[in-house]
């Protein structure tokens, strides 16, 4: 299993959800944090939450659908700290079309920018530099949602992010840059609604076992509901068994 103390991990939309979970367990194995927000103030809470567990962390904004934005961000961090864990958490879905028919074609590129291009624009700057230094993880969420012609524009685009990914893992399988897909499955976060199946605690230790996988393969979906209440010795001896 990966020891992650000391390591530094970019977590987008760290602000709530799924990404404030992430967070708050990877600070409390001593994995230093860069958390990404659209406004600075809005990670003020985590990141007093995660400094309070003794790690050294620090915030970075960008609206993701501005890529000079999503540049200028990737830019402040490399001129701070290097990234070795990267979580491509951030998403947005635009909207539930009951008269999915008239879906604007607006959702689909606002929809792809933010879950399918920005995550791919991140992995390409940052990828590359984990192989130099011979270590890296990088964990790109998805979702699970089919039959929702309603969400059409979210559901092309995770379906796009997936496809990437297992392209992408394909030349760096078998070199210690790990690079996965996660579902967190339909929790009760803002994007999700209040009407999800799971809370978003549930998410965990699901959501982050690819950061503490070590067995260089790349390319794995892994279903977070499917790790739920697990300790997480057993889950990443669960995730490297898959």
């Amino acid at each position: 299993m990966t020891n992650v103390k000391g390591k530094w991990a970019l977590i987008t939309g760290a602000s709530r959800g799924i990404g404030e979970q992430v967070a708050l367990f990877m600070a409390g194995h001593g994995c230093n944090l860069i958390l990404h927000s659209r406004e600075l103030k809005n990670t003020e809470k985590v990141l007093a939450e995660v400094k309070a567990l003794g790690v050294e962390a620090y915030s970075v904004a960008a609206e993701l659908s501005d890529l000079k934005a999503v540049e200028a961000m990737l830019n402040e961090i490399e001129a701070k700290t290097h990234v070795d864990i990267l979580f491509n958490n951030a998403a947005v879905q635009v909207a539930y079309r009951g008269a999915y028919f008239r879906t604007p074609a607006e959702d689909f590129t606002t929809s792809f920018i933010i879950n399918t291009t920005v995550p791919a624009m991140i992995c390409y700057r940052l990828i590359p530099k984990m192989i130099e230094r011979g270590f890296g993880r990088v964990i790109n969420t998805t979702s699970g949602i089919k039959n929702e012609p309603q969400q059409a524009g979210y559901s092309a685009s995770k379906a796009a992010l997936d496809k990437f990914t297992t392209d992408l893992a394909t030349v760096i399988d078998g070199t210690d840059v790990i690079l996965s897909l996660v579902d967190p499955g339909w929790c009760r976060t803002d994007l999700g609604g209040p009407n999800a199946f799971h809370s978003v605690e549930s998410a965990i230790p699901g959501a982050v076992i690819g950061a503490f996988v070590n067995d260089k393969k790349s390319g794995r979906l892994f279903s977070a509901q499917s790790f739920a209440e697990m300790n997480l010795e057993d889950a990443v001896k669960k995730a490297e068994a898959m």
